[in-house]
């Protein structure tokens, strides 16, 4: 199985860090990872079964995290989606599916709305609607930013940006496929909102809960979530 890694130019002379799990055909599954994640880990685990299933997979990390160049204080959503598109350019594949965990679900589904080549979304414990933010926002009015304990920080440039992103946008708009897959005991993002969402698409959708699992998954978890994923792809 090969692995290649690859620096992709992205806006002010910057570039993202990206891995090919390269697989033959043309069947390509690219993965968004979290706020404070970066691609290692679980999306090494992730692209290697991906492989095994046939798929082309990409992990990368968005600008401020992992390899990548820039700060985290400087990223936003929008700067994000300018890092998927330029990383999905890079390997430009005629159609794709995006696997996104929790705010790179976000990520995943506005740029699902972007992109017409995006043939399905799966997102796992997903960020949706910007209130799931709202303790962030209200630090960062109160104080000017807010701190992670990882020691990264946001301030009023990610919360500017935010409001140009309405998930109605993206329930009225989406057209592909959607799986959902949430742990009942999240208590970084409410599953409650995967049952809100998932009943305003006006698209096909999976909704799995799994039961007594938080936010992130558990080794058992994961393997489930990858068995359905794949499965789901599939059909």
């Amino acid at each position: 199985m090969a692995e290649t890694d690859h620096r992709i130019p992205v806006d002010d002379g910057e570039s993202v860090a990206a891995v090919h799990h390269e697989a033959p055909g043309d069947d390509w599954l690219v993965f968004c990872h979290g706020f404070l994640s970066d691609k290692s880990g679980s999306y090494e685990r992730r692209c290697r079964r991906a492989v095994e299933r046939g798929y082309n997979a990409v992990r990368f990390d968005f600008r401020g995290c992992g390899d990548s160049d820039g700060a985290f204080v400087d990223q936003t959503l929008s700067s994000k989606l300018a890092d998927l598109a330029a990383v999905v350019g890079q390997f430009d594949p005629a159609s794709y599916a995006l696997f996104g965990s929790s705010f790179g679900a976000k990520v995943a589904f506005h740029a699902a709305v972007r992109d017409v080549r995006v043939g399905a979304v799966v997102a796992r414990a997903p960020v949706t609607y910007n209130r799931a933010f709202d303790e962030y926002r209200t630090a960062v009015e109160r104080e000017g930013e807010y701190r992670f304990k990882t020691g990264d920080r946001i301030d009023r440039r990610f919360f500017d940006d935010f409001a140009r992103y309405s998930f109605d946008t993206v329930e009225r708009s989406l057209a592909v496929p959607v799986a959902i897959f949430h742990g009942t005991q999240d208590d970084s993002v409410d599953v409650a909102h995967s049952f809100e969402a998932a009943s305003q698409f006006e698209t096909d959708v999976l909704l799995e809960t799994f039961a007594a699992e938080g936010h992130l998954f558990s080794s058992a978890a994961e393997e489930r979530l990858l068995e359905r994923t794949f499965h789901w792809l599939e059909t």
